[in-house]
């Protein structure tokens, strides 16, 4: 039975954001231990419900519960440890480079909360893309509204309940709901928005922003290609290749959305893919406790119907047992996808791999460049001049080689798009900066003025000649098309000056 999820009133969510927009400007969000202990009870929050959670992911999606532990629960409280364990610093000033003239100064870059921001989460990470952004936030010392995604009842009415008895509500609040809710709350002004999501929504999100020059974070998806060597080792491609989209049904924003392989090279590897069903799939994907289903039947009718349009050939999986009522599709290969296929018209965002014959890496970097730059690029091959080709040559959020997916949890990486697949960055540190404001301040004494009082009018020849000295104007590299000098120029017009106060020593002792 599903579950019901009780949507946010509309006036409530006008409300909310009072409430927390007062919280913010009475400072309750900002000390460093109010967002240590925050970031802790977080952390407890997770941990405390871990299989509740499970729970709530298997109803929505159909989720492995060993999945759900490993690519969303598990990473989120390191990350909420992590970021308790480094809010002092992260949040510390810097101190500019040092500068005779402006030292006095103390000149510092101040890290400060933007504010009240908003976070609109998608349905295939319900759990890790609502928090993760909103660890970095509360880091930060902001305030935060969640917007969790309606086609997971369950999670998010999950989320809603353990936020409210976890965390205190002046700091961070859930607000339910679909469409109206959401054009409500990107009607009111926020410090930032992060949204995850598809590329149109995320335009009317960017829209809606520009209105109150709202800053944005926006990751969008993308149809993320892979590049393979037919010298690198098939195998272990094919393992990593068939487990990066198979993982939620292939509902993951850098899921391998095609394949990219020298046509000599295609058919060994759907051999090794076939090779990889049977060993993550003994029984078949349908009768697997290890494998998700797609979250509705819109989001089924949509991936069956590319299925059932491509004039590729399937190779494995296929509609055959596809059934619409439990929202099951096979994982499914299909070799021989030309161009213009219905597979490789728009992101996939299901189970469905296309293998698209190339002539050879030249041709598929040409290919890769002539659509939007994607979420991620993968490469497998054991040939580093190969890797540098492919990287040096293209564009994309992300470029990971002879793996999948696995970058998203690698600490210090950031992780976002560039154009189409989305702009700004977010996780662990990322997120914090993402929610901060690099705030620029100096004190300056009143004595300074003995040295730059100078920049005061009436000006003279003489105080333009000081206010020059204080900036130097030299540039230590010669024209561009003028030889360089000597490095032993210097070293002789060094030795000639040494020689001159020498001589004049000398004279002087005398």
């Amino acid at each position: 039975m599903a579950t019901e999820l009780v949507y946010t009133p509309l006036d409530e969510i006008n409300q909310i954001h009072a409430r927390l927009h007062a919280s913010f400007r009475a400072g309750k969000t900002k000390p460093i231990a109010v967002r240590k202990e925050n970031l802790v009870k977080l952390a407890y929050m997770v941990k405390d419900n871990i299989e509740a959670l499970q729970d709530a992911l298997a109803k929505d999606l159909g989720r492995p519960k060993v999945e759900s532990s490993f690519l969303e629960l598990n990473g989120l409280i390191r990350e909420s440890v992590d970021a308790r364990k480094s809010v002092d610093k992260w949040a510390s000033p810097d101190k500019v480079p040092f500068s005779l003239n402006f030292a006095p100064m103390k000149p510092v870059v101040r890290k400060e909360p933007k504010g009240v921001v908003l976070v609109i989460s998608p349905f295939n990470y319900p759990v890790w893309l609502a928090l993760s952004p909103a660890i970095g936030a509360i880091a930060a010392g902001c305030a935060v509204v969640i917007k969790p995604s309606e086609l997971t009842p369950a999670t998010s009415a999950l989320l809603a309940s353990l936020v409210a008895k976890y965390l205190p509500p002046d700091v961070i609040t859930i607000v339910n709901g679909g469409v109206p809710e959401t054009t409500r709350l990107l009607d009111l002004p926020w410090g930032h928005i992060l949204y995850t999501g598809g590329g149109n929504v995320g335009k009317i999100v960017a829209t809606a922003a520009a209105k109150h020059l709202t800053p944005v974070t926006l990751e969008l998806g993308g149809k993320s290609p892979v590049i393979i060597d037919p010298a690198s080792d098939l195998k272990v491609a094919a393992r990593r290749i068939l487990w990066g989209k198979a993982a939620n049904a292939g509902q993951t924003c850098v899921a391998p959305d095609y394949v990219l392989v020298p046509r000599e090279g295609q058919d060994a590897f759907v051999k090794e893919l076939e090779a990889a069903y049977k060993e993550f799939y003994p029984q078949g994907a349908k009768t697997s406790d290890s494998y998700s289903r797609i979250i509705s039947t819109g989001h089924w009718d949509r991936v069956k119907g590319m299925l059932d349009g491509t004039n590729g050939k399937v190779v494995l999986g296929g509609g055959a047992d596809a059934d619409r009522e439990s929202k099951f599709l096979a994982p499914t290969v299909v070799k021989d996808v030309g161009e213009g296929d219905s597979l490789m018209k728009s992101e996939i965002f299901g189970p469905i791999l296309p293998i698209v014959p190339v002539r050879d890496v030249d041709a598929a970097i040409e290919y890769v460049n002539a659509n939007d730059h994607p979420l991620a690029l993968y490469v497998f091959t054991k040939n580093p001049a190969f890797k540098a080709k492919v990287f040096d040559n293209t564009q994309s959020g992300a470029a990971v080689a002879n793996d999948l997916l696995v970058h998203i949890a690698v600490d210090g990486l950031p992780f976002g798009g560039v154009g189409p697949s989305g702009y700004g960055a977010h996780t662990a540190k990322f997120s914090f900066d993402t929610f901060t404001h690099l705030r620029s301040s100096l004190d300056s004494p009143g004595w300074l003025d003995l040295i730059l009082g100078v920049r005061f009018p009436p000006y003279t020849a003489a105080k333009a000649k000081k206010l020059s000295g204080l900036t130097s104007t030299a540039i230590p590299f010669p024209r561009p098309g003028d030889k360089a000098p000597s490095p032993w120029a210097k070293w002789a017009a060094v030795m000639a000056v040494l020689g001159i106060l020498s001589a004049a020593l000398a004279k002087f002792r005398k």
